[in-house]
């Protein structure tokens, strides 16, 4: 699992799914680095990759449904679905206005259990908007299963609500592969590891 977990971080930056700079994230932070999981619907080799990889975590969860959080864990969690054969949901960014007006899209039923998959996570904001507007059609969520936590406090965030994040990668972990491949500098390595620590959650 360790060696597939490496070869998948040295592939994602291969195909430019992590990219190294001045970025601002949704969080409003400014970060050194930027993931970008969305270039994933062009390279099904490697969405295909990233859905066994978290299939292998999901294993271990207890749940009814997945639930993909938009839009870029949307993918993923086709993925996922397709080869598990496990029916998917997803909550909306926004409800329309017309046609059913439905918060969540997919059918399922009260009480049932769903695993939340996003691509990443840096605070728990989105997921837990997004466990909201579950919670609210009377779903179950337990678990929080994403590709990379940015450790930023975003698993703190869901822990104090009561709810349980799983990532099959680190920035911590993602950063030692490819500086072990040589795809990334010594500087590089050391600078995105200080501003972790700068913006780390006390």
């Amino acid at each position: 699992m360790r060696r597939r977990i490496d070869h998948l971080a040295n592939t994602l930056y291969d195909h430019g799914c992590v990219k190294f700079g001045t970025f601002t994230l949704k969080s409003g932070l400014t970060s050194p680095i930027y993931i970008d999981l969305r270039l994933l619907v062009s390279h099904p080799t490697v969405l295909r990759q990233v859905a066994a990889s978290l299939i292998e975590v999901a294993h271990d969860l207890t749940f009814d449904r997945i639930a993909a959080i938009p839009y870029a864990a949307l993918p993923i969690g086709v993925a996922m679905a397709l080869h598990m054969d496990r029916p998917m949901i997803y909550p909306r960014r926004e409800t329309k206005e017309h046609g059913t007006r439905r918060p969540i899209e997919g059918a399922f039923k009260a009480g049932e259990t769903v695993l939340l998959i996003d691509d990443l996570i840096t605070r728990g904001g989105s997921k837990l908007e997004a466990i909201t507007s579950l919670e609210a059609a009377d779903l179950i969520v337990e678990d929080v299963l994403v590709l990379i936590d940015r450790e930023q406090g975003g698993g703190r965030d869901l822990a104090e609500q009561g709810y349980h994040l799983h990532s099959l990668l680190t920035l911590r972990d993602l950063l030692r592969t490819l500086l072990d491949s040589g795809r990334i500098t010594q500087g590089q390595h050391r600078n995105v590891l200080a501003y972790l620590e700068q913006t780390r959650v006390k």
